[in-house]
């Protein structure tokens, strides 16, 4: 069994930080030497490189906040005019009212500085959107948001994010523009990739403004993107010393009625590593899983003791119950018997919904090992208490502290958290998965691979990357079926 943590060299370039841990990473570089204004500069160059890359010489209008991200603007507004590009400049408040670097990068603009309007952008081909920062917590309104809504009929380059999303939530206060390219500097934050932020972002840039990377061994973020790179060198590769049950043997728990979603994780079990899957089936529905599930072994029971006793192999490495399982009494008894058989186990599906009026007795059941995959509304029934939670990322969290297991939180940016607060945020998953089934091949490549690990947060953040990577390799028309297959794909490619 692992028990994998991500360090440093992990997560070097993937880390995501939250806004008080970019501030912390920008005083911990300027402690060791590198002063604030020289971290402005390189800012703002960094955004006037990527204006002078992407468009023709042109008319650029820069939009400047009172407060750090406005003095980036104004340094990209120095930059763009010594390259010979025609820049006007607005700045949102007097002169005189800013501070710091801010102040000193305004007084090296020599250009004229007007007020924000609608009429400002007119004529300009590049917008750059140096208004607010990551760490903006209130309503964009007003002449901003007017001025704003106007320069969205041009391509506009934000600095850090656009106006109007939170760094932290991804959350869109008031109004914030859809950005063609958002420069940001040294990593990520949270809000690049929760939505609805990561839509306002577009082209996501992450610049080096000279902040080493040993400014993470002080910050220590717990969040990170979800790339290979942060798991590779813990894929539990085959050795030729292993054979059919030692490979990775999994238990999942077929239901009566709605037979495909089983079906559909067993295939996915098997392509992401288990060496031998059994089927757990209800009597009245084993002929049909065992008709159509030729390498799958499948055993019926009549009651909760027979299906305990399927239970009872102790080479049966992981568990999944979930899928298609069902809404009745005898469905609920059968989660809480995987559960107490000690075995790393997915929950999915009806085995969360069931319990939305009894989550105690199903929290009395979780273990370390165990991994609930709820989407939003499975999690609202089992977690009601974080539904106010507007930032995905906290609710995951807050939700695996209180369950006291990994949590994988589904959706266009699924969301991996640990009790301890540690968590991973995918951003590969197309929008072709919203289709039925996708969810039951998720639930089952993850139970390969935790049948292997014996891990529930890196199989977890495994299953998820290929889950996603395999629907972007299929594309247009994708049905949950074809998922199984596209992953072998993926992990041929990651292997060579």
């Amino acid at each position: 069994m692992f028990s994998w943590t991500f360090d440093k060299a992990d997560v070097s370039g993937l880390a995501l930080l939250s806004v008080d841990e970019m501030y912390a990473a920008d005083k911990w570089a300027m402690e060791a030497g590198t002063s604030g204004e020289q971290l402005m500069d390189a800012a703002g160059r960094a955004v006037a490189d990527e204006v002078i890359r992407r468009w023709p010489k042109g008319q650029v209008a820069v939009l400047c906040g009172p407060g750090n991200n406005g003095g980036d603007g104004f340094v990209a507004a120095r930059y763009l005019t010594d390259a010979g590009w025609s820049v006007k400049l607005a700045l949102l408040c007097d002169r005189s009212a800013l501070k710091g670097d801010a102040a000193v990068a305004a007084g090296r603009w020599t250009g004229k500085v007007e007020s924000f309007s609608e009429a400002f952008v007119e004529g300009a081909d590049v917008v750059i959107d140096a208004v607010f920062g990551a760490g903006l917590n209130r309503e964009v309104d007003g002449v901003v948001a007017a001025t704003l809504r106007a320069a969205a009929a041009r391509p506009v380059v934000a600095v850090d994010v656009p106006s109007g999303v939170n760094g932290d939530s991804g959350l869109v206060l008031g109004y914030a523009p859809h950005a063609a390219v958002t420069v940001t500097f040294f990593q990520r934050k949270t809000g690049h990739l929760l939505f609805p932020g990561r839509d306002k972002c577009g082209e996501l840039v992450v610049a080096d403004i000279g902040i080493a990377a040993d400014a993470l061994d002080v910050v220590s973020p717990l969040a990170v993107r979800n790339a290979p790179a942060l798991w590779l060198a813990q894929f539990p590769w085959l050795t030729p010393d292993l054979n059919k049950f030692s490979r990775g043997m999994a238990c999942i728990a077929g239901g009566q009625e709605m037979t495909g979603a089983a079906r559909l994780a067993s295939r996915a079990a098997q392509r992401c590593g288990a060496g031998y899957i059994v089927l757990a089936s209800p009597e009245k529905a084993a002929t049909l899983y065992r008709v159509s599930l030729e390498s799958v072994v499948v055993k019926g029971f009549r009651d909760t003791a027979g299906y305990s006793s399927i239970l009872d192999d102790a080479r049966m490495a992981a568990c999944l119950i979930g899928p298609g399982l069902g809404q009745d009494f005898g469905c609920s008894e059968r989660v809480l018997t995987t559960l107490r058989s000690g075995k790393p186990t997915v929950l999915d599906a009806d085995a969360l919904s069931l319990f939305k009026d009894s989550r105690d007795v199903l929290f009395n059941c979780l273990q370390a090992h165990t991994l609930m995959t709820p989407h939003e509304g499975e999690f609202s029934r089992l977690f009601p208490e974080l539904v106010a939670e507007q930032n995905k990322l906290e609710r995951a969290r807050k939700a695996a502290q209180s369950a006291g297991c990994t949590v994988l939180l589904k959706g266009a940016d699924t969301v991996i958290a640990t009790p301890d607060g540690r968590a991973v945020i995918c951003d590969n998953a197309p929008p072709d998965l919203a289709a039925a089934g996708t969810g039951d091949v998720l639930a089952g490549a993850i139970t390969g691979l935790l049948s292997r690990t014996g891990d529930p947060f890196l199989s977890a953040i495994i299953g998820a990357w290929l889950h996603g990577e395999a629907a972007r390799n299929i594309g247009v028309g994708l049905i949950a079926e074809d998922l199984p297959l596209a992953m072998k794909d993926i992990l041929n490619f990651l292997k060579k």
